[in-house]
């Protein structure tokens, strides 16, 4: 099994891992406590229509800001603690949902929380090539990203006889052994810092937690849903 560690865009045509830890992917995965599906959308206003036309919980923000009009911003903590009927959330964020729209393989969504089920749930469904896709910040590198993809890379290795990863693979997972120094990555990160000045690091902590959930969302048909 062949398996890489890529930015923003997916180098494989069988199964990728989206990686936007602070804070998407970790919404998405504890998200799925709630929600039969998440429908991830690229603008404000497309997600703004699609609740219009089909009801459901508007989530959203901008440079990590929640969204003028919407029921509640990107945020794991917040998803956490939602109490709701409706079974379907929209959701558009800076930087994950654009991710997700440019992947032509099979897509699952990783982070922390999930690092370990997104792995196995990965080797699973692949063929050939698992390569992981840190999503960064406005096309930047992001830390954060990196160590999370590290510890989902960990878990493949660890139940993969025999795995070929790239020497940028090798690096997440030497990164991302140490969890203290990890954690203190996370919460002096350019996002991290970000978030904590607009009173969300609640969200990075949480964030930072290993292995809490075993929810992997598989994005097909341009929605979000858990894979079983």
């Amino acid at each position: 099994m062949k398996v890489t560690l890529s930015f923003e865009e997916s180098v494989s045509s069988d199964v990728s891992i989206m990686v936007d830890v602070l804070r998407a992917s970790t919404t998405i995965t504890l998200a799925l406590d709630k929600f039969k599906k998440i429908i991830p959308c690229l603008s404000p206003e497309e997600a703004l229509n699609l609740k219009d036309k089909i009801g459901g919980v508007l989530a959203g923000e901008r440079n990590g800001k929640q969204i003028e009009g919407f029921d509640i911003g990107n945020t794991p903590c917040g998803i956490k603690d939602l109490k709701t009927q409706e079974d379907t959330l929209i959701l558009t964020t800076t930087n994950g949902t654009r991710i997700l729209e440019n992947m032509s393989s099979k897509v699952l969504v990783g982070s922390m929380v999930n690092a370990k089920a997104v792995g196995l749930k990965s080797l699973q469904l692949a063929e050939n090539h698992i390569d992981v896709v840190m999503a960064g910040v406005k096309g930047e590198f992001a830390i954060e990203d990196f160590l999370a993809s590290g510890e989902i890379i960990y878990w493949i290795s660890q139940n993969c006889e025999e795995c070929e990863l790239n020497e940028y693979a090798k690096a997440s997972i030497l990164a991302s052994r140490d969890y203290n120094s990890l954690k203190d990555a996370f919460l002096n990160s350019r996002t991290g810092k970000r978030l904590a000045e607009l009173n969300h690091q609640n969200d990075v902590e949480l964030s930072c937690l290993k292995n809490i959930s075993n929810n992997v969302a598989i994005y097909k048909n341009k929605e979000l849903t858990l894979y079983i």
